[in-house]
């Protein structure tokens, strides 16, 4: 890294909306914005700022991508955002405008977004999953939570880099990789991974390049990198978001969420982003579910819970243990009553998901792909595996492609063993598995490490990833949040409150009294290196 983009860094780290630096000097529009800060400012700060006139949308919008050019194209160049909106300046402005004429619409007026780039938005961005046979596609219409998104207010600034195609392209994949967008580093450590799939969406929030962003999952892929990057991640019950609009990987599994600084920011972005779609039949059973997420952030929200800390889902990393305990000692102290479980079963879908995978990404890609992909160079997956052989040396120069080689082989969605799988899947997940331990210990909800610390990036040997409590709620289509729990050598960690189907709300209070007692977020250094044998 060159000296001058390590004194733009620190400058950056300082700007506020007005621009006033560390020195305590003003730019020229400072006294207008009262120099407003935008590192790690929330929502509810960022809105307030906007109601006095400290600051505008614009501004904010300006802010950011301010400081995108600083950390993710210069500087430590964390490759998190794939493509900018062109047009996000003039959707801030006009929303500046009906501010001033009529007030705001709700919690996220002028509030700059990121979205995945998996989630269509009909404007001048594309929708790639980072693949390069997607370059090109342009959305006919905005997936439903983008729609979403919008009309609650929201400025969609960006899309953020993924690992490509979320992931189901190689067993030997480097999370955090697209053709597209290259490696997303980490803020906290450059030379280590952002897990993926939501790798972007992660990266870019730790380093407040945006407000709030959207990410997605299908086992781990918001959990595990918000976690890693220090932030809140929910992912929710199947069928609170619609799936409409964003490249599937299997629709038994597949949810957006939201991956935040806070808990209060990501039960308002959840909030936002809910709603019934007809072109999503499972969003229907979300109705009469609740939509304003906020009314569960009570700091008191640990005492009387009941929650299950799953022995069995301890990890094998012994330094992540002070941690571990740490964070059962506070919510002792804060009166939630604490009971040993085991989570049985685990290790009897973990083949019969990946089956569940293949054969619904075939299914579910395609279908994508015939509306959205209209103008790219593949419309198929088959298509895309010719796309990539073909261009092999910017699509596959460190890992293949066998995981979609075997979708493709797979039969339709009325085969035996696509049936007798996803049957095996939700048995041993729901019926003999959260659900069983819930309701023999009159559980709130379950506890575990989300996971371990970030690793080293290795594009020779692949991910070596270890430890997750991802999969027995991303199986049961069930709700997950995780949020950050401490540092082991400068890295973040996060812990996970896991409930069964439609307790959103249950977790989020659990959650945010957690973090309220704690407030073990920090931002990040952009080292190149973990500080090894440091723990906090």
């Amino acid at each position: 890294m060159q000296r001058r983009d390590l004194m733009r860094m620190a400058l950056l780290g300082a700007v506020g909306v007005g621009g006033a630096d560390a020195m305590g000097k003003s730019g020229p529009d400072d006294a207008r914005h009262g120099g407003m800060p935008i590192i790690d400012a929330s929502v509810a700060e960022l809105q307030a700022a906007m109601q006095s006139g400290r600051a505008s949308s614009q501004s904010l919008v300006k802010a950011y991508l301010a400081r995108i050019a600083a950390l993710d194209r210069a500087g430590p160049r964390l490759n998190s955002i794939i493509e900018l909106n062109p047009d996000a300046l003039e959707i801030a402005a006009s929303l500046d405008r009906e501010r001033k004429k009529s007030g705001p619409r709700g919690p996220l007026h002028g509030i700059p977004v990121l979205l995945k780039d998996n989630i269509a938005t009909a404007d001048r961005m594309q929708t790639s999953a980072g693949s390069l046979a997607l370059v090109g596609a342009r959305a006919p219409r905005d997936a439903f939570i983008a729609a979403r998104l919008r009309a609650a207010g929201a400025v969609i600034l960006g899309k953020t880099n993924l690992s490509e195609w979320a992931n189901l392209r190689s067993t030997r994949s480097t999370s955090g990789w697209s053709a597209r967008g290259g490696p997303t580093r980490n803020p906290y450590a450059l030379d280590r991974n952002t897990s993926g799939s939501s790798a972007g969406s992660g990266a870019a929030i730790a380093a407040s390049l945006a407000a709030i962003a959207v990410g997605t999952e299908t086992d781990g892929s918001i959990t595990s990198p918000a976690s890693i990057c220090g932030l809140v991640g929910i992912k929710p019950t199947l069928g609170l978001l619609s799936r409409d609009g964003i490249v599937p990987i299997a629709h038994s599994q597949d949810t957006a969420g939201p991956m935040t600084r806070s808990v209060a920011d990501a039960a308002v972005l959840l909030g936002a982003m809910t709603g019934i779609d007809a072109r999503d039949a499972a969003t229907a059973f979300s109705s009469g579910r609740t939509t304003d997420f906020t009314r569960f952030l009570d700091a008191d929200g640990l005492r009387g819970a009941r929650i299950g800390v799953v022995r069995n889902a301890m990890g094998s990393n012994l330094r992540l243990q002070p941690i571990v305990d740490a964070a059962l000692a506070t919510m002792k102290a804060r009166g939630a009553i604490l009971i040993d479980v085991e989570l049985p079963n685990m290790t009897k879908y973990g083949d019969s998901e990946l089956e569940v995978l293949l054969y619904e990404f075939k299914a579910d890609l395609n279908k994508y792909l015939a509306e959205f992909a209209q103008g790219a160079p593949a419309r198929t997956l088959a298509q895309v595996i010719a796309f990539n052989d073909n261009n092999r040396s910017r699509e596959m120069p460190y890992f293949d492609q066998e995981l979609l080689l075997r979708a493709e082989a797979k039969g339709g969605l009325d085969s035996k063993e696509y049936l007798d799988a996803l049957a095996n899947n939700h048995r041993y997940s729901r019926a003999e598995g959260i659900d069983q331990v819930l309701q023999e210990h009159r559980l709130d909800a379950l506890f575990a490490p989300t996971g371990g610390p970030a690793w080293l990036t290795d594009f020779v040997n692949a991910d070596h990833s270890g430890d997750s409590f991802s999969s027995p709620a991303a199986v049961a289509g069930y709700p997950h949040v995780t949020v950050p729990a401490g540092l082991l050598a400068g890295l973040p960690v996060g812990v996970s409150f896991v409930g069964g189907a439609w307790s959103e709300g249950t977790l989020i209070k659990l959650a945010y009294a957690f973090e309220q007692a704690t407030r073990h977020r920090r931002a990040p250094t952009y080292a190149a290196h973990a500080s090894v044998g440091v723990t906090i």
